[in-house]
């Protein structure tokens, strides 16, 4: 591999993760945890609690939370889904360009065709092992802090 072609240092990510589930929750933080450098892993459990924190309304009003580096979207949450979110991130024009990747249950074809039409990155089904989402988390971190060409976060 040429000098041109190594890999960028690792530089550590503002992740966003939506998903209502606890214990998903805790099990992707220390997967990440054992995966990877330490990163800024931050949790919203819902859709609605995901657009409040990118615009910086409801609870995120009075202090501003940092713009994500990385978005990891359940599809299944109460109050608004990643299915109704969705359309409204890649439609926006300030969010966009932020990476999003699906972490879900669903291998339904019409989720996964519905995500891609939308413009996600990538599209996970949650391992059903623990050894499984280490592996997983640490493909994801190396390729978004390692290989990936960020967008500015403008």
């Amino acid at each position: 591999m040429s000098r041109s072609q190594e890999p960028l240092p690792r530089r550590s990510l503002v992740i966003l993760m939506a998903d209502d589930d606890a214990e998903d929750r805790l099990l992707l933080r220390d997967a990440l945890a054992e995966s990877s450098a330490a990163h800024d892993l931050r949790f919203v459990h819902d859709g609605e609690e995901l657009l409040d924190y990118l615009g910086g309304c409801g609870k995120f009003a009075e202090q501003p939370a940092p713009r994500p580096d990385l978005i990891v979207l359940d599809l299944n949450m109460p109050r608004k889904d990643g299915r109704e979110v969705l359309p409204e991130i890649k439609g926006d024009a300030a969010w966009r360009r932020i990476p999003l990747v699906v972490l879900t249950t669903s291998r339904a074809r019409d989720d996964i065709d519905f995500a891609y039409d939308l413009g996600v990155n990538s599209y996970f089904c949650k391992p059903s092992t623990y050894r499984q989402l280490i592996a997983l988390t640490g493909m994801l971190c190396q390729y978004w802090c390692e290989f990936a060409e960020l967008p500015s976060g403008e």
